[in-house]
């Protein structure tokens, strides 16, 4: 992307005002995605974003900038005025840059960009025509295939010259079902770490179909009565409410303020003994997954909680040193023109020691949910409330009819010490997640689970 020399005479000009650390992210990316609608192609778009940001530290002070020009003029003008915003002596003015290559665990056997957009195409329509015949009752339906090709190069201060290369491998379809005026949503949202090869695990016919059929059963739903009760979070998105309304508090962007409900509590019991938590950006092709944050720390398995004791949290440089700690490959970005900060990755809750059928058979009246929506959390109180988007009552001991309506309402450090019973069938779910540093893929997931009592909110 830039020479090595450039990159060196970039960084000695961030530092020539005395900050003590500096860092050149460069960024290529190109996106392409296909929409459809109405049974037909309706959009094909690419997007190519470039540019460079340079941040320079001074203490626990920041200052980012950035460029979309590679040319050197623009690079040093932009160092130039990152470093304008101190006044000191520079510290030390000689870079030196060694290259560092990181193994890559997250083959791609398939880069989509080298497909034709007919077999692009041929894989959507699979998927979309899967869920618009489904069901007499659906009425409409919209697709959309995306495929990132991320290309990164990271040079700092410390000697630091390490690129990586990130494709990513996205399916998702929404089905309208509509009865009697009204109307219903299903969807099904997978995505990897892969080129198009993910479609050789993840048939675009079972997303089709998965998104409609959830459509048709929330259609034929009832309300659900409001009220506190136990409520069985099923595995994959379900492990949604850990990553709002807890994993964020373990992001050390709030820890080192002050702003989260567990920061000054390591060592600490914050949950049940059952639940062990983790934040793993090393699983091979998982959608959150990276060879170095974009800081250039290999990525880590972290155990944030284990056995209920709060164990780490999940660290970049900038709040490191605010808390006296290492970045802990945690630091993530959207692109250049974002300041990186801590973030989750592949976040979940461990297999416990429950079976999956003692889960349901010890609720006599309660809530199963078998996929859960979007929704709201505050990092610093924990105070959440999330959508369930599929759910089912479950009445002495046996899943029974489905249910619509419903939400979850609570409190974070509540709700993981009421995770009374953790099971064994874990799985993930994809989604973007946004935060002070842009939108970012992550993985959330864990097994199925009961909450003894959870607030949920309904008719």
């Amino acid at each position: 992307m830039l020479p090595k020399r450039l990159l060196e005479e970039v960084l000695q000009k961030a530092l020539s005002t005395g900050a003590d650390f500096a860092e050149v992210y460069v960024e290529r990316t190109k996106e392409n995605s296909i929409f459809m609608i109405d049974s037909k192609v309706d959009s094909i778009k690419d997007r190519l974003i470039s540019g460079v940001g340079i941040r320079i530290l001074k203490g626990t002070r920041c200052v980012t900038g950035s460029t979309s020009s590679m040319e050197r003029e623009a690079l040093i003008a932009c160092a130039g005025r990152v470093a304008d915003t101190l006044n000191g002596v520079p510290e030390r003015m000689s870079v030196h840059l060694t290259e560092r290559i990181f193994g890559d665990i997250h083959p791609i056997k398939i880069v989509p960009d080298s497909a034709s957009m007919q077999f692009k195409t041929d894989l959507l329509k699979e998927g979309y025509f899967a869920a618009k015949n489904y069901h007499q009752d659906i009425s409409q339906v919209t697709g959309t295939l995306l495929d990132v090709d991320h290309n990164i190069l990271i040079a700092n201060s410390d000697g630091l010259l390490a690129r990586d290369r990130q494709i990513r491998t996205r399916m998702m379809i929404e089905a309208i079902a509509s009865k009697n005026g009204e109307n219903q949503t299903g969807g099904c949202r997978p995505g990897r770490r892969m080129g198009l090869e993910m479609f050789e695990q993840i048939s675009p016919k079972d997303i089709g179909t998965e998104a409609a059929r959830q459509a048709i059963t929330i259609l034929n739903a009832d309300y659900i009565k409001a009220g506190n009760m136990p409520v069985a979070i099923e595995n994959g998105f379900g492990g949604v409410i850990f990553h709002e309304a807890c994993g964020h508090s373990l992001e050390a962007s709030c820890v080192s303020i002050g702003q989260s409900q567990f920061a000054g509590k390591l060592g600490q019991q914050i949950a049940n003994e059952k639940v062990t938590a983790i934040d793993d950006g090393t699983i091979p092709n998982a959608w959150g997954s990276f060879n170095f944050d974009d800081e250039g720390t290999p990525a880590q398995r972290k155990v944030l909680i284990e056995n209920g004791i709060l164990k780490n949290y999940m660290i970049d440089k900038l709040n490191g040193r605010r808390m006296g700690m290492e970045g802990n490959g945690s630091c993530r970005r959207q692109g250049y023109q974002w300041a990186p900060t801590s973030r989750m990755s592949n976040t979940y809750i461990d297999n416990g020691p429950d079976k999956n059928e003692d889960i349901i058979k010890s609720i006599e009246y309660g809530l199963y949910a078998k996929d859960m929506g979007g929704g709201s959390v505050n990092p610093t109180t924990g105070a959440f409330n999330f959508s369930v988007r599929e759910g089912y009552i479950i009445r002495n001991g046996e899943i029974c009819e489905a249910v619509r309506g419903a939400s979850l309402i609570g409190k974070g450090s509540e709700v993981i010490m009421d995770i009374d019973m953790v099971g064994q069938n874990l799985a993930t779910g994809q989604g973007m997640c946004g935060a002070s540093s842009g939108s970012v893929p992550a993985d959330v997931g864990q097994p199925l689970i009961r909450v003894s009592s959870i607030t949920v909110g309904g008719r």
